[in-house]
């Protein structure tokens, strides 16, 4: 059994929440990466900005590139993982919540990153990998 411990990138970039959308966005292009956990001043994770996010509740709402990430950013139930967890039920949580990124929390402090491509480059999880990624490119029922 493999752990995310064993194929989380664990050298993982974040953010504070009181920096900029302009600042995390600059992060994104220059390491290419779709999503920046937020640390508060305590290196606590509060939550998760997406390029999507900067997007859609910055860019699109007229909002100024100075907004603080922590009013764009993914605050509520936050979905991560632990370094313990089985990569199955990873990729089985990333299906169902539908997210190709999982961060990876230990003593409330980020420790990794698991990215849905994490999950397919171990062989024996492709099968795993493939349903999370169908699950996740499927629409979700619009909101009534």
């Amino acid at each position: 059994m493999t752990h995310l411990r064993e194929i989380m990138t664990s050298n993982v970039l974040t953010v504070n929440e009181t920096q900029s959308v302009q600042e995390a966005a600059a992060l994104m292009s220059e390491y290419n990466i779709g999503a920046i956990p937020v640390i508060n001043n305590s290196d606590q994770m509060v939550g998760i900005v997406t390029d999507r996010d900067i997007t859609l509740r910055t860019t699109a709402q007229g909002e100024n590139a100075q907004t603080p990430v922590s009013q764009v950013m993914t605050a509520q139930q936050i979905v991560q993982g632990t370094p313990d967890m089985d990569v199955h039920q990873a990729a089985n949580l990333m299906a169902q919540q539908q997210i190709r990124r999982l961060p990876v929390v230990e003593n409330e402090q980020i420790v990794g990153m698991v990215a849905l491509g994490d999950v397919a480059v171990q062989n024996q999880y492709a099968n795993e990998a493939e349903q999370a990624l169908q699950s996740i490119s499927t629409p979700s029922a619009p909101q009534q």
